[in-house]
């Protein structure tokens, strides 16, 4: 049975899935994959499925923000998945971050609505450990700029870049003030949602990131390249796990 918004089914899906909310960026990925094919489109929904090490990984946009990378989830579960990396832009929040420098996240400020649907707040957004170390292992291997921590996800993009827009803009002030004391690295509109529905369905998440700091946001290869070599060594973990 094919899901209503991502219009996969099991059996097209592979367990561990790179998820972009760029739909433009799925077949940037997908090229990194070995004979990797188109499975559906459908709204912000792209997906690709191709492999590497031997093991079936697709590539799933999400679109932008919490509630449609949440029923991403859901539907990619249903159609065979249990891995679920997101791979995105983020802006930076710590003094000397430079542009396209990779965020490695190991958890998430629920500062969105969608989460709330599935957990109560005090339940804290938390990155599969495991993926945090395979992720660590690609960047040091691939010698790029990197930090581990906390990213912030948010409903509002302007409310981050604009906040004196806002009628309670000095609350937004404040609070990006907090996230800055408290050592989170980027703000960013998905992962915290996706940490949380994962942990519903005993599935795994995480997340790594270009960030938009000091310099200009140059071309994401750095990023798509980590990503796919944080997936080739996750699998390598599984398969060692395994044996």
């Amino acid at each position: 049975m094919k899901q209503y918004h991502t219009q996969t089914e099991l059996g097209e899906v592979g367990r561990y899935v790179l998820m972009p909310g760029d739909p433009g960026r799925v077949p940037l990925i997908a090229a990194r994959l070995e004979n990797a094919v188109h499975i559906a489109t459908n709204r912000e929904y792209v997906t690709y499925t191709g492999w590497l090490e031997g093991e079936k990984v697709s590539v799933t946009s999400t679109g932008i923000g919490c509630p449609s990378s949440a029923i991403a989830v859901e539907e990619l579960y249903r159609s065979g998945a249990d891995t679920f990396i997101r791979v995105g832009t983020s802006g930076s929040l710590q003094p000397g971050t430079k542009s396209n420098d990779l965020a490695v996240v190991t958890g998430a400020i629920r500062h969105e609505g969608t989460s709330s649907h599935y957990m109560p707040i005090e339940f804290p957004a938390v990155c599969d450990l495991e993926i945090v170390q395979a992720m660590r292992s690609a960047v040091e291997r691939l010698g790029v700029r990197y930090q581990v921590g906390i990213s912030h996800s948010k409903d509002s993009f302007y409310g981050e870049v604009e906040p004196e827009r806002s009628a309670n803009s000095e609350q937004l002030k404040d609070l990006w003030r907090a996230w800055q004391i408290g050592g989170a690295i980027c703000s960013e509109m998905e992962i915290s949602t996706i940490c949380i529905v994962s942990s519903i369905l005993r599935a795994r998440a995480g997340g790594i990131m270009a960030m938009h700091g000091e310099g200009e946001f140059g071309p994401l290869d750095g990023l798509i390249v980590a990503a796919v070599e944080s997936v080739r060594d996750l699998i390598k973990m599984d398969k060692a796990k395994a044996a």
